[in-house]
């Protein structure tokens, strides 16, 4: 073909794309430090942090390391951090009754965070799976073979309590039991904590990806499985359309945010979340999607900071205000 052949196009996209500056200039999706929120596990005593091996670069901090962690979070511009705690499993029974005590790990890590860094935005966990012996996130029935609804919202009302009174801004339930969103707003209420927010896991899925996670609070060792299935009160993957069902029914019930968990690899549903509601939308880049990035670009499969870039850039795009990410520090001092 000859090297003068020209094309009559009225319309060529590339010209937006010839440098860097015309591609910044017409930009759709822009990350920033405050769309962050860090996720960080807590643990007892004083001593030097815990690395997480199925998360590279994770690590279990006692209470003055992740206060000395928060600071430096906020100084990059990282606004909220939600925390875990992991505990001894000697604290662990069947019933979790460790996240009933006015001094558990979490409230006193809240307190002690607030106070040193209380600009910062914290969220605790309501769940109870961190608690329990058997690692599910409530209250067994008598067979063993499923959680008993009621009675655990009944527990989790007590431990958003809690939290509150320990100076939490969000509380943010993430076991998936029904009606747990307007009974936890109800009680919170009715002990004098209306301004604390609840941040609900609406669509949290059933997903095989959240393993490390569970290294990470000790709940697949407390089963002592990793493959521990929550199908009975997590969402199916296969389904959609009740992801919109169960996010409405917490905006009804007086949720201030909602989630999706997993992120990544449920984009359409953020979408579909994104545009059935003016709430903000949170989403959860979980342990799972973290620790596959960092495996494949060390086996030089993958380019780590491209791939970590290119995956949060999608989950903004597909309609994410927030993003709970592993990758929050990094990015952030990046952006800053």
């Amino acid at each position: 073909m000859s090297s003068e052949f020209k094309l009559d196009l009225p319309q060529r996209p590339r010209r937006l794309r010839r440098t860097a500056s015309l591609r910044a200039m017409v930009e759709e999706t822009v990350l920033r430090p405050a769309d962050f929120i860090a996720p960080l596990f807590v643990v007892e005593g004083k001593g030097r942090p815990e690395p997480i091996k199925s998360m590279p670069g994770v690590s279990r901090l006692c209470i003055r390391d992740l206060v000395k962690e928060c600071r430096e979070l906020h100084k990059v511009g990282i606004l909220a951090v939600a925390l875990f705690p992991k505990l001894d499993p000697k604290m662990k029974d069947e019933l979790g009754s460790q996240a009933l005590n006015p001094d558990t790990l979490v409230v006193r890590a809240v307190r002690a965070v607030k106070h040193a860094v209380p600009g910062l935005t914290v969220i605790t966990d309501v769940a109870l799976d961190p608690y329990t012996s058997h690692g599910h996130d409530g209250v067994l029935n008598a067979a063993q073979d499923n959680v008993e609804n009621d009675r655990t919202v009944g527990i989790l009302c007590k431990m958003a309590i809690l939290q509150a009174q320990a100076g939490v801004d969000l509380v943010a339930p993430s076991d998936m039991m029904d009606g747990r969103v307007g009974a936890i707003r109800q009680a919170l209420d009715n002990a004098g904590y209306t301004d604390t927010g609840i941040l609900a896991y609406s669509a949290k899925y059933n997903s095989a990806y959240y393993g490390p996670f569970r290294d990470a609070v000790g709940s697949a060792k407390a089963a002592g499985t990793k493959l521990l299935n929550k199908a009975t009160y997590q969402m199916n993957p296969a389904n959609r359309r009740e992801a919109v069902e169960e996010m409405l029914l917490d905006v009804a019930e007086g949720a201030d945010m909602v989630m999706v968990k997993p992120a990544g690899l449920y984009l359409d549903i953020i979408r579909e979340v994104r545009d059935a509601t003016d709430r903000p939308v949170a989403a959860y880049q979980i342990s799972g999607e973290y620790a596959q990035i960092h495996a494949a670009a060390k086996l030089g499969w993958l380019d780590y900071e491209r791939c970590r870039h290119e995956s949060l850039l999608a989950i903004k795009r597909a309609g994410a205000d927030l993003i709970f990410t592993y990758f929050a520090k990094e990015m952030a001092t990046l952006l800053k």
